[in-house]
């Protein structure tokens, strides 16, 4: 953490938050759940997504029955948001599920051939969240004024080893996610944002009970709870100079590491081998190259 600037977030921070039409997926629990309590005490109104309605109703909570891999029902959950307030402010992209697939053993079917490995944590975790993250741009886009956030949730494995393998490709994926749709909102000067959080070890229905205690009594892990992942998605909305970043929070600790820390030490190595400034030449002699 040497390099690395821990930042602060206040209550004050998230004011600009009141108000607000702020979508949730995953919104019934663990993070999404944490935010959205977050938001309703900070006066947004939040129109949250999830398979299973949240345990504690609000006036300014709507809940729509909504499964990420389904376009039609995402594409109802952001209908709904209109139609009931008119436009969105913000889209918090979080609905997700831990591993499922194990590529080193053999799932065989009744016939004895090797069956597919599970794919539903790319579902959930990925496509799900650019499918979210996409009905947020289009929305965002042709609403006057076209301005507001997207806030995706990535994690600690999106720029590390992580042993659960499809977790941590559909995390870094995430974070790519992010990395291509940056410099495309730049160059088409659009007032849109899109950031990521990346979370270390935090306390969800993702992480057992047993084993927090087994990672607590062998000093392990600084944990910390949802709502401290929380707050560093609502100052991401509310921060209108925040464009491009991943936040990781860890034990409560809040640091900005992609302009910090990774591109920075992308750079370090790469030099002027830089490929986006190479499309974005190319792109002026051949428009169709570059396109989002």
């Amino acid at each position: 953490m040497a390099n690395l600037q821990e930042f602060f977030i206040t209550d004050e921070h998230l004011a600009p938050l009141a108000g607000k039409v702020i979508i949730v997926t995953g919104c019934s629990s663990g993070i999404g759940e944490a935010t959205t309590q977050l938001l309703l005490s900070v006066n947004a109104k939040v129109v949250g997504g999830d398979l299973n309605p949240p345990a504690k109703p609000h006036d300014n909570l709507l809940f729509v029955k909504t499964n990420v891999t389904s376009w039609p029902s995402l594409l109802n959950l952001f209908k709904t948001a209109v139609a009931t307030h008119g436009r969105i402010d913000h889209v918090f992209s979080n609905a997700g599920i831990t591993g499922r697939a194990d590529y080193l053993t053999d799932t065989l079917d009744a016939n004895g051939d090797i069956q597919e490995p599970s794919n539903l944590t790319y579902d959930i975790d990925l496509r799900g969240m650019v499918n979210t993250s996409y009905l947020g741009l289009t929305y965002l886009r042709r609403q006057s004024p076209s301005t507001g956030s997207i806030v995706c949730t990535a994690s600690a494995a999106s720029f590390q080893r992580f042993r659960i393998a499809d977790y941590t490709a559909a995390k870094h994926g995430v974070l790519g996610w992010m990395r291509g749709v940056v410099p495309n909102l730049q160059s088409q000067n659009l007032p849109i944002r899109i950031n990521a959080i990346s979370p270390s070890w935090t306390i969800t229905g993702m992480t057992p009970t047993p084993a927090v205690q087994a990672l607590r009594d062998l000093k392990l892990v600084e944990w910390q709870g949802p709502e401290v992942v929380a707050r560093s998605v609502a100052v991401l909305m509310a921060d209108q100079q925040r464009q491009g970043q991943l936040i990781y929070s860890v034990a409560g600790r809040y640091y900005e590491i992609e302009e910090a820390a990774l591109l920075p030490a992308a750079r370090g190595f790469i030099g002027v081998n830089d490929e986006d400034k190479v499309i974005e030449a190319l792109h002026r002699v051949t428009p169709d190259i570059g396109r989002v």
